[in-house]
């Protein structure tokens, strides 16, 4: 169907609008198509994307983004929300992860798939995960860690003894985190508690502890990375 996925742009990042009206696997067809062929005007960029105009449920939009990852070369720093403030909430990491890899001529390591029970993904890079981080599971970065899902797990940033490093993630619930050589105490969830509404957080130093904030404009702005 013509004009079933649109891409349009915004500063460090683009919007897919998605007709709401033909089938799901229809539309993922398109998408297939839209980003092969814009493959080469993409190239190997890095940027946060927004999925618009239909209203998709989790598995959906994890189909929709794998679809573009395995279509494309870009590289998905984050997923933002559907409207203009949020998607500049993330433009200042963004920044900072893009300065850090040109700087240290190292570029920042994908990893698509959700990290179950045992599992332990360890990285010399930044890394972006396509997926959750699942309770006994772990991720460990030199860098900076970005998740396109919940941190239910581990995660360790800043390997290298630096506080100057971020973990930010869709949902965060960790079991244990630390930024470089800093531990967040991480709350206890009693069995009967009402689950807080989800919302993408990021964790960093500030202080000489770790803190742990909703993803605002005005916190990136004044953000000690």
């Amino acid at each position: 169907m013509r004009n079933a996925v649109i891409i349009k742009s915004f500063q460090n990042g683009i919007s897919v609008y998605l007709n709401e009206e033909i089938p799901f696997l229809d539309l993922l067809d398109e998408v297939v198509f839209k980003f092969r062929e814009s493959r080469n005007f993409f190239k190997n960029a890095k940027m946060a994307i927004s999925l618009e105009g239909r209203t998709l449920t989790e598995e959906e939009e994890r189909m929709v983004l794998n679809a573009i990852c395995e279509n494309s070369d870009l590289h998905i720093v984050c997923l933002v929300g559907k409207d203009e403030e949020k998607n500049q909430n993330y433009l200042k990491a963004i920044q900072q992860l893009e300065y850090r890899n040109s700087e240290e001529d190292n570029d920042g390591h994908f990893y698509r798939g959700t990290l179950k029970d045992g599992q332990i993904l360890e990285t010399e890079s930044s890394i972006v995960v396509l997926g959750d981080v699942y309770p006994g599971s772990a991720i460990i970065s030199t860098k900076d860690i970005v998740i396109l899902g919940g941190l239910f797990g581990k995660a360790y940033a800043g390997g290298n003894g630096s506080e100057g490093h971020f973990v930010a993630a869709l949902e965060m619930a960790p079991e244990r985190l630390q930024i470089g050589d800093f531990k967040y105490k991480c709350g206890k969830q009693m069995k009967w508690s009402i689950k807080p509404k989800v919302q993408p957080k990021i964790a960093y130093v500030k202080d000489n502890k770790v803190v742990m904030e909703p993803i605002t404009k005005e916190l990136l702005s004044d953000l000690p990375l």
